[in-house]
């Protein structure tokens, strides 16, 4: 089999086939030296060790095998700002950067939804009330750099600890359509007795508008008098977020 046609062995895996037959297996890459140390210098002092555009590129290994990464993870940090940010970024989006292929975008996805979902089941099951930092950042992995806004609602139990998390709706760039009635019969089926509220403001700023504001009251009157509380309407965006409670509004 010639060198050119060895199998690249798809996702996650970066290493080809053994030749058989006592052929002599292909010259190493001019980039294995490289990951190698790369590699090497993560395990002996982990990842703080290690700037950005490194972990990137530690990523990268596995979706690009023959190539050198150190470029595209610059290009990558270069289009969309942070690690998180990539990680954040529509695949779609991952796609337009040079050299970034359809493999490598939905590798970086696959990481992405790994952290999110660790990050929920730390906050699953558990007072979330006390937990707030976790929330808080649980919400800004999932919906800090989408393109188009989302409203999530977090449902709770009478001890605060998180049912179920669910996304009810995904607009425009600046808009949500949001249903009151479906937030209320939703939590009565779950047998909810609270509700977070969250939405993204793709803009980046996490300020709530006059429509925001108007929304969320209509969701609290509607809410209310069938023993649903809200216990928080927050706001994210790239840079922060803001709370409707914290800032006096509900």
């Amino acid at each position: 089999m010639a060198a050119d046609e060895t199998d690249e062995r798809g996702f996650f895996d970066e290493q080809p086939l053994a030749l058989k037959h006592g052929r002599q297996p292909a010259r190493k890459s001019s980039h294995t030296g490289h990951r190698e140390r790369l590699r090497q210098r993560f395990r002996e002092a982990g990842a703080g060790a290690l700037a950005d555009y490194e972990l990137l590129e530690l990523l990268l290994f596995r979706s690009i095998p023959r190539a050198d990464t150190k470029a595209r993870a610059k290009a990558l940090l270069k289009r969309f700002g942070s690690l998180a940010e990539v990680l954040g970024a529509p695949e779609h989006l991952l796609r337009e950067v040079d050299d970034i292929g359809e493999g490598a975008a939905l590798d970086l996805k696959i990481v992405a939804a790994a952290a999110q979902r660790m990050m929920r089941s730390e906050i699953k099951g558990r007072e979330v009330l006390s937990s707030w930092t976790q929330v808080i950042d649980y919400c800004r992995a999932s919906m800090a750099f989408e393109d188009r806004e989302q409203f999530r609602i977090l449902f709770l139990d009478k001890k605060n600890a998180l049912i179920a998390d669910e996304v009810q709706q995904t607009g425009t760039v600046d808009h949500t359509p949001v249903y009151p009635r479906e937030i209320v019969r939703r939590a009565l089926e779950l047998s909810a007795t609270a509700v977070i509220l969250v939405h993204n403001h793709p803009s980046g700023d996490p300020t709530p508008s006059r429509a925001d504001i108007d929304m969320t009251k209509t969701i609290v009157a509607s809410a209310k008098p069938l023993g649903i509380a809200v216990h928080d309407h927050i706001i994210i965006g790239k840079k922060g977020h803001a709370s409707m409670k914290g800032l006096l509004l509900i």
